[in-house]
């Protein structure tokens, strides 16, 4: 049991923030930005509230995932509604652990599930197309800064590269 721990808690590196955006009211387009503060209710700024769904996170490496399930040539992180995109290290793998990211540490609780709205951002197909890789919740530990390109380690461990 010893060996799988070990495992479990060994990442190839660092993952870094590729592009981050603020959803300023419900139904509203997101809007890119460079950095934004966390707080305890998600990024100030987006119309997210406190909790287990504050912040919401999606793998960059599952964009052209979508994009070819959808029969599209890319998709853009905007259509797909969440807060950060994340590149470099595998978010599904970190469910329930703590992650920093830039000045701020999060809890991955659980899955985004996709909402209707994907049938209408990326055409037919694009709720199904999202199901799976639709991103992950979290909620906020300790606030603070999130920048493009900030590095995102699970919280306490040493992870090598980049």
């Amino acid at each position: 049991m010893a060996d799988l721990a070990r495992l479990l808690a060994t990442h190839a590196g660092a993952g870094r923030v590729v592009w981050i955006g603020l959803r300023p009211e419900r139904l509203a387009d997101p809007v890119s930005v460079d950095a934004a503060e966390l707080t305890e209710a998600g990024l100030a700024g987006d119309h997210a509230r406190k909790g287990k769904r504050a912040l919401t996170l999606i793998q960059a490496e599952h964009l052209p995932v979508i994009a070819a399930l959808c029969r599209r040539a890319a998709v853009a992180p905007d259509l797909l509604r969440r807060n950060l995109v994340i590149e470099g290290i595998n978010l599904a793998a970190l469910r329930h652990a703590r992650l920093r990211i830039g000045g701020a540490e999060v809890t991955i609780t659980g899955p985004c599930a996709p909402c209707s709205r994907m049938e209408a951002a990326l055409g037919q197909g694009g709720y199904n197309a999202m199901r799976g890789h639709g991103g992950w919740c979290a909620e906020v530990v300790q606030t603070g800064q999130i920048a493009m390109g900030d590095r995102v380690t699970v919280a306490g461990a040493e992870t090598s590269g980049r």
